[in-house]
């Protein structure tokens, strides 16, 4: 499975991303940062990668730090909106967070590539742009700390301390995106069902 082939939009694979020749870009870094690492990539990977010249590149992006911002934005806008889907979704907070988990695990194996570089990646943004990035991830956590606080307001959950709990759930969530192999021997929906079951069993849920 390619980069291009596990990310993106509704339509296309980050169909959000225009015109045509900044999202080959964007799916070239993508690939690049996941391979080497976002200090060891240079313009000139990234360009080869999308067919283009270096000169090309800096028609849609200025710096490749922009480039990873867009990533880590986009990606982590991604992640937002299953987290809060599933919070604000129906159902007892054992169900939503099941749901959360389920969905969040399945887009970090699914898309294991891009999730490596969005996640992992954070430190090598400008300071400007890792703040908006944080302020993303707070929402998720916010998110996740919400089902759980419902869960032990409602005596669903047996959970002593709700934001440690949390960094726990988002944690081990996020680390599918290391370790997940498309020839390996679950599927990305095995795998969100699986860590749906044993988070469900961490919190205590009745």
């Amino acid at each position: 499975m390619s980069t291009a082939e596990e990310t993106g939009g509704e339509d296309m694979p980050w169909g959000e991303v225009t015109p045509d020749a900044a999202r080959r870009l964007l799916i070239a870094a993508v690939e690049a940062f996941a391979e080497r690492g976002y200090h060891a990539t240079t313009t000139r990977d990234i360009a080869g990668r999308a067919g283009m010249s270096p000169a090309a590149l800096y028609i849609h992006y200025k710096t490749k730090e922009e480039l990873l911002h867009k990533i880590s934005t986009i990606g982590h806008t991604k992640a937002l909106d299953i987290l809060e889907s599933a919070a604000d979704g129906p159902g007892s907070a054992a169900e939503r967070l099941a749901e959360a988990v389920r969905s969040f695990v399945v887009w970090h194996a699914g898309h294991h590539t891009t999730a490596r570089v969005v996640q992992y990646e954070l430190d090598a943004l400008a300071e400007d742009h890792r703040a908006e990035v944080v302020l993303l991830r707070r929402r998720c956590d916010a998110a996740v700390r919400r089902i759980l606080s419902d869960g032990v307001d409602a005596g669903e959950f047996e959970v002593p301390d709700v934001s440690g709990t949390t960094l726990a759930v988002l944690s081990l969530c996020i680390d599918v995106a290391r370790w997940f192999n498309v020839d390996g021997r679950w599927t990305p929906n095995e795998v969100g069902e699986m860590y749906a079951d044993l988070v469900q069993r961490m919190v205590g849920a009745r």
